[in-house]
């Protein structure tokens, strides 16, 4: 595959000039070329086998305190100098907000995602889905239903602005995920599973579909015996991985730039606090080599890196996009992301961890008299302006006696963001990253990624059905 460049420097040019035309203070395009695959195997059956391929450029222009924002999918110089003077426009008569317009709008022609990087070829993809299909079905004779998904993705993008940032990336994720149902006398139980990294089809020298598909098949199979949570305010043991969307959810949105300058945040006039125990040191960090929130700029061309915005308990910084960082007289942290040309980008999260800590994870489990383990924590939500939120248990087990003991199903995790970063008295050095994650934010969606070691919370309201 040869790869052409995507707009030439001298048409970037002229197209920013058009933006600057009117006394406009920034310009930026942003041109992006995205294709992928994606397979389904539902009970046996392949039911879904396609490809997409979508491109066009955004066209942002700021004037004082107003953006003006136009996508287009004419990548001719004419198609972009109409989206800047359209940008330029709006930016000039929006009044003190955003104001987004499609030019042109047109779906973009078929296409699939070769397979010398991206992925393996349509062949290829089924077999996987089958080994999986068959893997989970051997786990156990009451699974009854499985479905299995495999997706790869390649995402080229270019952005320019009047400041002189002219940077590229070249990104290729591949995902692949299992769900299971079985049935027993309890009902239906479901269990998942799912992994995806920023490489191509090489993701299966990581992790084979087998051990995914067993994965959720033993989730399935486990919560058949299971008990119902119990509900009350509890210790609660979170394991390595997943558990990193606690962070995300808890504390990662809450220091976002955006929310904490319009002080929608818990955190927002805190830097230099204590704001959690001595235990937590938390990252983000959009540079950790393949993970699902990795590239190497940002989408305003910024630079990814490694920031702490945590150190042992004191909060030191929030994340930063271009604009509001530009506002600041300060640097990108090279947060500033958008799901694609149509959209204005906004401070969001990469891939956002814990640290690991010195205590040995099993000493954890055996000085926790009574309480709960989680393995795997689910989707959650937060109100960034109070700091609480709700988490989902896709895997949990009760703890008694210092043993990991019965399996439990249903229940949720409520609390309070700063409450629970203050309430952890242990922290594992079993870090581990977890699976992939989608982070939804004002109604547009970015991958990320996620991690933590093995942590204790000295209690947590678990909202179980036990009675």
């Amino acid at each position: 595959m040869i790869d052409q460049p995507m707009i030439d420097h001298a048409v970037l040019e002229r197209v920013l000039g058009a933006g600057l035309r009117t006394g406009a203070d920034f310009a930026e395009v942003f041109v992006e070329d995205r294709r992928s695959s994606s397979a389904r195997l539902d009970d046996g059956v392949v039911e879904e086998l396609g490809s997409s391929h979508d491109r066009g450029a955004g066209i942002r222009v700021v004037s004082g305190g107003t953006t003006g924002f136009a996508h287009t999918t004419d990548l001719t110089e004419r198609g972009l100098l109409v989206a800047a003077e359209a940008a330029s426009t709006v930016a000039r008569g929006a009044g003190e907000r955003a104001r987004a317009v499609a030019l042109a709008p047109r779906p973009a022609g078929p296409g699939e995602v070769g397979h010398d990087r991206e992925g393996g070829g349509k062949a290829a993809t089924v077999a996987l889905l089958r080994r999986a299909d068959d893997a989970a079905r051997s786990a156990g004779g009451q699974i009854s239903q499985v479905s299995v998904t495999a997706g790869s993705g390649r995402r080229r993008f270019l952005v320019a602005n009047s400041e002189g940032v002219h940077a590229e990336d070249d990104q290729v994720r591949t995902s692949f995920s299992v769900a299971c149902v079985a049935l027993g006398d309890t009902g239906m139980q479901t269990g998942t599973e799912s992994v995806g990294h920023t490489v191509g089809f090489e993701l299966f020298d990581r992790a084979t579909p087998e051990a995914i598909a067993t994965t959720a098949a033993r989730r399935a199979l486990g919560k058949l015996t299971a008990r119902p949570a119990p509900s009350g305010t509890l210790p609660v043991v979170i394991g390595p991985g997943s558990g990193g969307v606690l962070f995300h959810e808890a504390c990662g949105h809450g220091l976002e730039a955006d929310l904490v300058r319009k002080a929608a945040s818990v955190f927002a006039g805190r830097v230099g606090d204590q704001v959690a125990s001595p235990l937590v040191t938390l990252v983000d960090d959009g540079t950790v080599d393949g993970e699902w929130g990795t590239g190497a700029v940002d989408d305003e061309g910024s630079p990814r890196r490694r920031n702490v915005l945590i150190d042992h308990g004191v909060l030191t910084d929030y994340l930063w996009d271009h604009l509001r960082a530009r506002e600041e007289l300060r640097d990108s942290s090279g947060n500033g992301r958008r799901q694609s040309y149509r959209h204005l980008p906004m401070v969001r999260m990469t891939n956002t961890f814990l640290l690991a800590g010195a205590d040995d994870p099993a000493a954890i489990v055996r000085d926790t008299a009574h309480g709960v383990y989680i393995a795997k924590l689910g989707g959650g939500s937060v109100n960034t302006a109070t700091g609480d939120f709700v988490f989902g248990m896709t895997e949990s087990y009760l703890i008694e006696g210092g043993e990991i003991t019965e399996p439990l199903r249903g229940g949720n995790l409520t609390g309070n963001g700063p409450a629970v970063l203050g309430a952890i008295d242990a922290c594992g050095d079993d870090f581990a990253m977890g699976g992939p994650g989608t982070c939804g934010k004002d109604g547009q969606s970015v991958p990320v990624g996620l991690g933590q070691p093995t942590l204790r919370v000295t209690g947590m309201t678990v909202g179980g059905t036990a009675r």
